[in-house]
């Protein structure tokens, strides 16, 4: 397998820009997987889209008042209490909507920690950024073979997953409104519209200011000719909706059946304490019954201990169901700012709804901050929970490994390639055609070993995925 030079891949990155004000290292060779990580990347897809099947159903049914257990009573009306925690009356009745039941997201991005048990899965992204990044990376390194999504998966099976959702539309025309929250994923999704028109598929990128109404439908300007939208894959989170002008149209137009939204505008869908809610004590029996075995079972073991940092009085003799301090339980989620620093192997992090709840912000890892940092932090979990949620979770730190990357020796040499070590994030996309979450690629973030925190940065390196040649036995 031959390297990547270290001019092919500048200057190609250089040729496409694709994401704005970002630069990163560059490896000569994508990030190896073996067969068996390739295989539970696989069973991890349809886990996530089961787990979503799920949660919208314990969503609805809590709601409703409706009995969770099929020979058992199970009652839970505090689940939507929390999810809808924060959320402006419009958006939760627009998730409540009988016309968005059995609406999923089309794209599923877990973040997988690579640990020495394996794979952890720490968030699972609805709204993910790198689509068109991972697709251009997959081109770039194809010719070494083996890459995770070759020959255009991703690009693909991206337009097939917002095309199904217009049955009977031969061609239907998909706008890719990207919010200026939003703006630096920009690129790629400019440049994916770009390689999608080149295959003669109606795809294009705007701004939401971009989009009119007409008749109840949208519309853009097309060289001066208003044209219709079908569908809109939304780039941008939820709280932006309310600094997006075009957002009643969006509402209205949607309402009319005029077009679909992707993914589906849900709030409870894109919450981080959904895992939580895996791991709560009372919902055991629910999930048991609602997932299959093996989706079950892989769950269980790639989702940390999380919890809901509810600040509810409890009685005086109740213990909260979280991590211990000082081998006691908690009574108060107050008395964990008291944890010394080996029991702070935890984060906290905002679960949903805000402005820092994307991008690696609004994160805080215990045992790498000081312990007023601390404090401060679960200081303020506490008290923003009456409009915003905070999610604790046992952190599992990355193990160390090693890959090539370049670098540029003294005295302005060429760059050469050498083994550094690091610690990494994969990141594998799955798109949801006819009700399957297919692998379309994987975006592997490498970062230095002293970073506890796992996300593109200048000093990582992004590339994509391939599935490493198995050496025959000897």
């Amino acid at each position: 397998m031959a390297d990547l030079k270290y001019a092919d891949i500048e200057g190609a990155l250089a040729g496409q820009p694709l994401f704005e004000a970002k630069t990163w290292r560059l490896a000569p060779e994508a990030w190896p997987v073996s067969a068996g990580q390739l295989a539970e990347l696989e069973a991890i897809g349809a886990a996530c889209l089961e787990f979503h099947q799920a949660l919208e159903a314990l969503y609805l049914r809590a709601i409703a008042g409706k009995n969770l257990l099929r020979n058992k009573p199970l009652l839970a009306p505090w689940v939507p209490g929390y999810l809808d925690r924060g959320k402006p009356p419009e958006l939760i009745a627009h998730a409540r909507d009988a016309k968005n039941r059995g609406a999923f997201p089309t794209v599923l991005r877990p973040d997988l920690l690579l640990t020495e048990s394996g794979f952890v899965m720490t968030e699972l992204d609805s709204v993910p950024g790198g689509i068109g990044l991972t697709a251009f990376l997959n081109r770039l390194y194809g010719p070494q073979g083996g890459i995770i999504g070759a020959d255009d998966a991703m690009i693909r099976n991206f337009h097939a997953s917002l095309a199904a959702l217009r049955p009977g539309m031969p061609n239907p025309l998909i706008a890719l409104v990207v919010s200026d929250e939003a703006a630096t994923y920009r690129p790629e999704m400019e440049w994916l519209a770009r390689e999608l028109q080149s295959q003669g598929k109606r795809v294009f990128c705007m701004a939401p200011e971009a989009i009119f109404p007409l008749g109840g439908a949208l519309f853009f300007d097309v060289d001066g000719n208003p044209e219709k939208i079908d569908v809109i894959y939304r780039f941008f989170e939820l709280f932006d909706l309310a600094n997006i002008r075009t957002a009643h149209f969006i509402l209205e137009s949607w309402a009319a059946d005029e077009v679909v939204i992707a993914p589906p505008m849900r709030a409870f869908q894109e919450e981080k304490l959904t895992f939580a809610l895996f791991h709560h004590h009372l919902l055991q029996d629910y999930w048991a019954e609602s997932l299959s075995s093996r989706a079950l079972k892989l769950l269980r073991s790639l989702i940390p201990a999380s919890w809901v940092m509810d600040p509810a009085p409890l009685p005086p003799g109740a213990v909260l169901d979280g991590p211990r301090v000082g081998g006691r339980a908690l009574n108060d989620w107050r008395d964990l700012a008291g944890a010394s620093q080996k029991e702070r192997d935890l984060i906290i992090k905002i679960s949903g709804y805000h402005e820092t709840a994307w991008g690696a912000r609004g994160v805080l890892l215990g045992s790498d901050c000081s312990r007023e940092e601390w404090q401060e932090g679960v200081t303020r979990a506490v008290e923003l929970a009456e409009s915003n949620l905070h999610l604790l979770q046992e952190y599992r730190k990355p193990m160390r490994v090693g890959h090539r990357l370049y670098s540029a020796p003294a005295g302005g040499a060429d760059p050469v390639a050498a083994e550094a070590a690091g610690r990494l994030r994969l990141c594998p996309y799955y798109f949801v055609v006819g009700g399957k979450a297919l692998l379309s690629g994987a975006l592997a973030t490498f970062c230095p070993p002293d970073k506890k925190i796992i996300h593109g940065m200048q000093d990582a390196a992004l590339l994509p995925t391939r599935a490493a040649v198995q050496k025959p036995e000897t």
